[in-house]
């Protein structure tokens, strides 16, 4: 009987030796799955489901923080005209806008002259070829014909200059290069060369060159 009763005394012990109890820690889980995030939703797309890397998509083309867009910096323009009377220079003005500046050539009388616009790579007098003594970055010039900036008698009608400080985003100084055999110079002082574009304007007649910053 003794026997017997330390027998089942014994039994319980044995159970709970076979069960572990709670004290020994359970297994560390697993590392989270790593994910990446797309460039393009920004949602979070688990990295185990990429098999391959896909190819990045094209640049938009460039534009100014208005949403326009403009050309190529390494361009030239010009237009061909020869009007029956062609307008005069009156002046030159320019303004700081979102994303660009902008260059104003005022024009009276006459029809909207030819024109050519291009990078030079300094500015100098018309006729006389003498460089102006003006520094920049880069220089975009500007030349109008048949135009003038002088009336019959040979008085200037756009005064002032020849230097005119402008201090935008990117253009530093307008510069009057010349009034010189039916050609106008417009020198455009920029602090470094980007892309530009051309608008013509009418009733008043005026050219627009508005610049990148």
């Amino acid at each position: 009987m003794k026997r017997t009763r330390v027998a089942l005394a014994l039994a319980p012990l044995a159970l709970l030796v076979g069960c572990g109890g709670t004290s020994t820690p359970s297994a560390v889980p697993s590392s989270p799955t790593p994910v990446t995030t797309t460039e393009a939703t920004g949602r979070p797309v688990p990295a185990t489901t990429i098999t391959s890397p896909t190819a990045a998509p094209s640049s938009p083309p460039s534009a100014s923080p208005t949403g326009v867009d403009f050309p190529d910096a390494d361009r030239s323009v010009e237009m061909t005209r020869t009007p029956d009377t062609p307008p005069t220079v009156v002046g030159v003005r320019f303004a700081r806008h979102e994303g660009f500046d902008r260059v104003v050539i005022d024009l009276r009388k006459g029809d909207l002259p030819g024109y050519r616009v291009n990078w030079v790579p300094k500015l100098v007098q018309d006729g006389s070829g003498d460089t102006i003594d003006v520094k920049g970055g880069a220089y975009l010039q500007v030349t109008l014909t048949p135009a003038s900036a002088h009336s019959e008698s040979g008085a200037p009608t756009w005064t002032g200059g020849p230097i005119f400080q402008a201090a935008l985003g990117n253009v530093r100084s307008v510069v009057k290069t010349g009034d010189f055999e039916g050609m106008v110079g417009v020198g455009i002082v920029v602090d470094h060369k980007a892309g530009f574009r051309i608008k013509e304007q009418l009733d008043p007649q005026r050219l627009i060159v508005d610049i990148a910053h």
